[in-house]
């Protein structure tokens, strides 16, 4: 498998981490997010992924020959479905439902208004500052994560992480989360049971080697 990714992409982070706990061999393409225009917005790489962004994962079928996935949910789940082990959802429906919103309320509600392209827009088309382009990040980003914090403080199915005592999609998903809401200075103080299942997922190689820090596109 082939992934092109970009080393502080919240998205191809939570690929990395799903891909390295089920111990899935890859090899990363680095699609850099901001030279020569952005990278992802190139025509060869567009022709991977029409909308321009990563991650992107290559994988080579005996029946469909090489197929690219996008969309970084669908890509997990995939993997989930064509190698189980080790699961990253629970073997129940209600359960895995569970799993499946605390993923999507960090990729589908906190993520988009705080992607690149978006800060970019503030910036380049609307002028906006610096300092108020970190408060529109910092605002939705403090929404959305007090929010999930007042859901797994009250859940009696979050253990060490997430769910139970083993990282699950959801894992994947916060992780990066927390990484870019602590460089970008979000106030965590507030949210102690997230703060506690990051650091948990810290301890994992798993998710040591998908850091951004760890990657071979990797900047001060």
């Amino acid at each position: 498998m082939k992934l092109y990714s970009y080393f502080r992409s919240s998205a191809a982070y939570r690929v990395r981490i799903a891909l390295n706990l089920k111990g899935l061999p890859y090899d990363i393409v680095p699609v850099h997010l901001l030279k020569h225009g952005g990278e992802q917005l190139s025509p060869m790489y567009r022709t991977l992924n029409a909308n321009g962004l990563v991650p992107a994962l290559i994988e080579e079928d005996t029946t469909h020959g090489q197929s690219v996935l996008t969309q970084s949910l669908a890509i997990i789940e995939y993997l989930e479905e064509s190698h189980p082990q080790v699961p990253l959802l629970p073997s129940t429906p209600l359960d895995r439902a569970f799993v499946r919103s605390i993923g999507l309320s960090i990729a589908c509600d906190i993520h988009p208004i705080n992607n690149l392209r978006v800060l970019r827009y503030l910036v380049h088309d609307l002028k906006v500052d610096e300092d108020a382009k970190n408060a529109w990040y910092r605002h939705w980003c403090d929404i959305g994560l007090t929010a999930l914090e007042a859901t797994l403080a009250k859940d009696p199915r979050v253990g060490k992480f997430c769910y139970g005592d083993a990282p699950s999609l959801a894992d994947c998903c916060l992780v990066p989360q927390i990484f870019n809401a602590q460089r970008l200075k979000c106030d965590l103080s507030g949210m102690p049971t997230l703060m506690r299942i990051y650091a948990a997922c810290q301890e994992l190689d798993a998710f040591v080697r998908a850091a951004p820090e760890n990657q071979v596109d990797a900047e001060a």
